[in-house]
Order: C-alpha cells, then sequence, then structure tokens
C-alpha cells in the first residue's frame, strides 16, 4: 500500500507546485510584461501622478459641470466595486419601471429628445465607464451652461473623447466618463478636477 501512496502524494506535489504555483505566476509574468497597464487595472492619474480611478469602472459625477455616466445597481447607493451587479429587475417588474419612469422625466429637460437607453439603464455591472455618444451629446448643453462656454466647445471635448470601435467592426462608439471629465477640466480649466 505504501508503494501506491508515494507516487500518488509524488504526483499531487508536482501538479500543485506546476499548476497552482508556475503557471500562475508565469501568466501574470506575462500579462504584466505585454499589458502593463491593463494588468495593473488600467488606472488614470491625474497631473499630480495621483490615482483618481480606473479606465474599467465607472464613478459617480452629480456635478452639472461634469459628464454623468449611466444609472448604476451597484450597491446602496451606486457605484460600489465590492457590490458589483445588475438589479435584476425583470423588464415587468413595478420597481424598474418606476425607476425608469423618474429617470426619464428627470432627465427630460436637460438636451434633446429622445433619451438614449444607457441614460436610464444600469450596466450588468453596475459599473460601466462608458456612455454612448449620443449620451454624452445630450449633456453637452448642460455642461455648458456650468461652465460658462458655448455648447459646441463641449462638444468638441466630448467627440475628442470618444473612442471607435476597434478596428472600426468590433463593438461600438464609447465615451469613457472619467477621461471625458478630465478632458473637459484641461480644456476648461477654471473647472475644479472630479471628486472621487
Amino acid at each position: 500500500m505504501l508503494a501506491q501512496i508515494r507516487p500518488a502524494l509524488v504526483v499531487t506535489l508536482v501538479f500543485t507546485l506546476l499548476l497552482g504555483v508556475a503557471y500562475p505566476l508565469a501568466v501574470t509574468g506575462v500579462g504584466k510584461l505585454a499589458f502593463p497597464a491593463q494588468a495593473g487595472g488600467s488606472l488614470i492619474h491625474d497631473q499630480a501622478g495621483q490615482v483618481i480611478g480606473s479606465a474599467l469602472l465607472g464613478q459617480n459625477f452629480s456635478d452639472a459641470k461634469y459628464l454623468h455616466p449611466r444609472p448604476s445597481a451597484a450597491g446602496s447607493d451606486g457605484y460600489d466595486a465590492s457590490a458589483s451587479s445588475g438589479s435584476n429587475l425583470g423588464p415587468l417588474n413595478p420597481a424598474l419601471i418606476e425607476r425608469i419612469g423618474k429617470s426619464a422625466s428627470d432627465l427630460a429637460g436637460e438636451g434633446a429628445n429622445p433619451i438614449p437607453a444607457d441614460a436610464l439603464t444600469t450596466s450588468g455591472s453596475g459599473l460601466d465607464p462608458d456612455v454612448s455618444p449620443a449620451n454624452a451629446a445630450r449633456q453637452a448643453a448642460r455642461i455648458a451652461a456650468a461652465r460658462g462656454v458655448s455648447p459646441a466647445e463641449v462638444d468638441r471635448v466630448l467627440k475628442g473623447a470618444t473612442t471607435s470601435p476597434w478596428l472600426g467592426v468590433f463593438g461600438q462608439a464609447r465615451v469613457t466618463v472619467l477621461k471625458a471629465n478630465l478632458a473637459l477640466d484641461a480644456a476648461f480649466p477654471a473647472a475644479q478636477p472630479p471628486a472621487q
């Protein structure tokens, strides 16, 4: 029996070291070498070098001078990365209908109609960092009024912050909210930098 236990223990130890230690370390090392920014969390730094967010995680901006993100159902107040989730409310759920109705009435006076779907609906994670170009353009008049500049100037900055689909085919055009807000602050420096 000892003759059978010893090879089993050796094989278990070898595969544990190989697949549980060596392989994860190798994959992590290759990831850090090939994609250092992504492996580090796609962090965004301010001009002083302080981390102010990630290009992968949405943050709440409620000040009128900033581009506002999609609604969030992550955590009790939204945008909680430790409680990332959607609302899990079905399309006929009265709570969802009420929340979307309230959001639509809040946005009715801002910008031209129609209201883009991503201005009313939460993402699956509740932490989507991007909005559609239509959602961003709809907010340009509010941002311009709050910053004391023309809507055309704000629209120019938002268009500059728009990312096209990969290879022109994969995905959709999008505006990363944090990057756009930093670009707005850079273009109109009298504004305060975005708070986390």
